[in-house]
């Protein structure tokens, strides 16, 4: 018997020293790829997933399974260490703390930081060279990515600088491009990154005012500043920084009023609306949807937006009526819009169907069943892996996962729920809305399922995608 099997006397399951010592095993343990490290416990053990996911606690063998396969990872401490606890590998290995199982008894340790001599006292090891240099090269790309991130706005602003140096009346139209650059990655970037990114440009571009030009380009780049004034308080929305959202957003309010530019202005107060919707005051979120309507002109895509916004607000009201109503109108609005009304970035509607949020309207007055039918035919016209928009809008199309795990859940569906919701945490983009949306559906299934195993894992991963959210805890 080896001596770790011996060590742990008890465990259902522990990989032989010939399996944990090998390069594979190691580097993949040093690299933290849970698909290899399931995938050689299962082919070259014979252990079942079943058996695997007995052996870790608190998982299904489903779970086991999509990790195999890549659809699923591993995220949090806490389901490391139980990896580790049940596979029998080293915390060293795995850059933990010392397990508890490898100080029991008077056996040594096959790998690690920590071994028991012959007398039962610890004796420093050297950690295997592999985990050493996995740790450097993980920390010098993570020292490259921060550098990268506060370079890219610098380098940013140090092409403005060059282009306002060749000719400055082309600075409107460069910003201009600028703007329809953020307006389309701001959905799929950190929101933080954006954010500064952002930031830099808009500090840089309001010095601009200043200085003498005539009216029309001074109008151009107030419009300008605007945009990214409103672009601002998306991507602080996003961050779930609300008072900056508010402060950013009402700027972009007072910019459009000065240059008579509504839509603008209508942007804007759509992005208040939505933290009001999003923060549980549905309320006001009506009236910040009808504010909006009521500053831009019907035919407008943002007009359009507004009224889908007005819809589910009042669905979360409770008000079957004004939602009903709201969404009569919607349609008539959308129906009118012209061909090539934009379908993807900041400032876009998806085209479907139905109006947008017509599935979260249904969700929240309590018809179940037919949200779940909406949300798959949103889900299938617009994020099927054939449309571009699942990478391009990432957290959207996490929401609408979240929604049809919500009806899943109010029609009594756990696996269908739980599923859905592990596919929207699996996105790489976690926003404020989405963090939001998960922490609702995690309620749900805790009152609606208690006890079960599906919720547990479920809730595991949510808190862990809840901690990388800047500026938000729940």
């Amino acid at each position: 018997m080896d001596d770790r099997a011996a060590q742990r006397s008890g465990y259902p399951l522990t990989i032989p020293d010939a399996l944990l010592n090998s390069d594979a095993m190691r580097q993949s343990c040093a690299a933290r790829n849970f698909q290899e490290i399931f995938r050689l416990v299962n082919r070259r053990t014979g252990s079942s997933h079943a058996v695997m996911a007995a052996a870790i606690g608190k998982m299904t063998s489903s779970r086991v399974s999509d990790i195999i396969r890549g659809v699923r990872g591993i995220r949090g401490s806490e389901v490391i260490e139980r990896v580790a606890d049940g596979f029998g590998i080293p915390g060293g290995m795995l850059g933990l703390a010392v397990r508890p199982w490898e100080s029991s008894g008077n056996q040594t340790q096959s790998s690690g930081e920590i071994a028991v001599d012959s007398q039962g006292k610890a004796q420093q090891r050297e950690a295997p060279s592999v985990d050493r240099r996995a740790f450097v090269s993980t920390t010098a790309a993570a020292l490259s990515v921060a550098a990268t991130q506060m370079n890219r706005g610098q380098r940013v602003i140090q092409a403005l600088e060059v282009m306002g140096n060749d000719s400055t009346s082309v600075f409107p139209e460069i910003l201009g491009e600028l703007i329809d650059h953020y307006t389309l990655t701001i959905c799929s970037m950190p929101p933080a990154d954006v954010y500064d990114e952002l930031l830099t440009v808009r500090t840089y571009a309001s010095r601009f005012l200043d200085a003498a030009m005539p009216d029309g380009r001074r109008r151009e780049i107030t419009l300008s500043i605007g945009w990214l004034s409103c672009l601002l308080g998306i991507a602080a929305c996003d961050m779930g920084v609300h008072a900056a959202s508010h402060i950013w957003c009402s700027d972009a309010e007072r910019r459009s009023q000065e240059v008579g530019h509504p839509e603008l202005s209508g942007w804007a107060v759509l992005t208040k609306s939505l933290i009001a919707f999003y923060q549980g005051r549905p309320h006001h979120s009506v009236a910040l949807a009808s504010q909006g309507q009521a500053v831009t002109a019907a035919g407008t895509l943002v007009h359009a937006k507004l009224a889908t916004q007005e819809m589910r607000a009042a669905a979360m009201a409770g008000d079957a009526d004004r939602t009903e109503t709201a969404r009569r109108y919607a349609s008539k609005e959308m129906a009118g819009l012209p061909s090539d009304a934009k379908v993807t970035g900041a400032f876009s509607i998806s085209l479907g169907e139905d109006p947008p949020y017509t599935a979260t309207s249904l969700m929240l007055l309590g018809r179940h069943e037919d949200a779940v039918s909406a949300t798959n035919r949103v889900i299938q016209t617009l994020y099927s892996p054939e449309a571009r928009q699942r990478g391009e809008h990432p957290s959207s199309y996490a929401r609408a996962l979240l929604i049809l795990g919500l009806a899943q859940a109010g029609a009594g569906n756990l696996d269908e729920a739980v599923s859905a919701g592990h596919a929207a945490l699996a996105g790489s983009r976690p926003a404020w809305p989405t963090v939001t949306l998960a922490g609702k559906l995690n309620r749900v299934l805790e009152r609606n399922f208690t006890n079960a195993l599906q919720v547990e894992e479920y809730r595991t991963i949510y808190l862990e995608v809840t901690s990388q959210l800047t500026g938000h805890k729940i």
